[in-house]
């Protein structure tokens, strides 16, 4: 995943730029492809925010798991509001980032929402994301830990 971001700049929630290597490092991470206008969207965030909270905020250790968001929002503005208003506490690449359209061709991005779970090196281990999160709930990050080959902090 390190190198899927390779040199450049994602943002957190309070609009502050984080390094990728840092951030996504021996981690699982979730690219959720959204937009503010997509009512399934929209009604997936908040799944997704529990899940997250779940994992990450409420665990201890946290989960090696980071999800990083890539607006289809029509304007920074739109973006923002979404992200502000929807998101949990994750990443996302700046909506002036063109590399979005790459990423959006790279993992065969047709239509929103879309969550794509990689491995660290950016290899898919499911384009199902949203469904297995939804059938699933938590027991599907155990299966992505196991396909990932990460060191594993986590316990279920």
């Amino acid at each position: 995943m390190v190198e899927v971001f390779s040199g450049r700049v994602l943002v957190n929630k309070e609009g502050d730029f984080v390094d990728p290597e840092q951030a996504l490092r021996n981690k699982v991470v979730g690219l959720y492809f959204s937009a503010g206008w997509c009512p399934p969207c929209r009604d997936f965030t908040p799944v997704l925010c529990d899940f997250y909270t779940e994992l990450v905020d409420e665990s201890d250790p946290p989960a090696q798991f980071e999800i990083v968001f890539i607006s289809s929002d029509k304007s920074t503005d739109d973006m923002v509001e979404y992200y502000h208003d929807m998101h949990g506490d994750w990443l996302a690449l700046p909506w002036t980032d063109q590399y979005k359209h790459e990423l959006k061709k790279r993992y065969n991005i047709t239509a929103v929402p879309k969550l794509v779970i990689v491995k660290e090196n950016g290899q898919v281990i499911t384009d199902k994301g949203r469904k297995q999160i939804r059938d699933q709930g938590l027991a599907c990050f155990r299966n992505w830990l196991e396909v990932a080959e990460i060191f594993q902090n986590f316990k279920c």
